[in-house]
């Protein structure tokens, strides 16, 4: 029992003789770059070339092409001569390789469809952060709004003035017609000459 246990003390670093020890990897610097045994590729440029084939195969021509190209397919190994001929009925190659053109086809137009919706989904994002930020303009504006009138409903305005002068005048009238002698409304002016209240 003894020599296991010192064998474990051993091998396990403990204190000062663990923090001595230098440590494989550092951290400070980046790892070494593992080796691959499949072939790397760029996934944008995948994704973009993908998306171009799709686009294309989408398309009128792109069915035109093919049927012209089966057709002379067709033409070639029913007409020719029978040493010229590579695909005799039942057109087994032309089967295998509309298989294949179909086997290929498919998975790019679906890895077309699938960034095309994250496009949308980021263009949706982008559109609900905007409505919101648009949302938030609108209520800001509508509170300055709403405190600019009631501001406002403090402040005398042009009717108001002109109202409560149509008042005085009236008041002045009434006052007028009421007296015999008239009463100054505006005093003189005094004269520009020096007087003896200037010195």
């Amino acid at each position: 029992m003894a020599p296991e246990r010192e064998s474990l003390r051993d091998r396990t670093p403990t204190g000062a003789t663990a923090a001595s020890r230098p440590r494989t990897t550092r951290l400070d610097q980046p790892l070494p770059r593992r080796r691959r045994f499949l072939p790397e590729y760029d996934p944008e440029a995948f994704g973009r070339l993908s998306e171009r084939i799709a686009r294309f195969l989408g398309t009128g021509r792109f069915i035109v092409w093919m049927t012209v190209a089966i057709i002379l397919w067709v033409v070639w190994n029913v007409f020719a001569p029978s040493g010229l001929r590579f695909d005799e009925y039942p057109f087994i190659f032309l089967t295998l390789m509309l298989s294949l053109q179909a086997s290929y086809a498919a998975p790019l137009i679906l890895l077309a469809q699938n960034r095309q919706d994250d496009r949308d989904r980021v263009n949706l994002e982008q559109d609900r952060k905007q409505n919101e930020r648009s949302i938030a303009d609108t209520e800001y504006l509508t509170r300055e709004i709403a405190a600019l009138r009631i501001g406002l409903g403090e402040v005398a305005t042009r009717d108001w003035i002109r109202s409560e002068l149509q008042d005085m005048v009236k008041e002045m009238e009434e006052r007028h017609n009421g007296h015999r002698h008239d009463p100054v409304v505006f005093p003189a002016e005094r004269s520009r000459g020096r007087d003896a209240d200037d010195r």
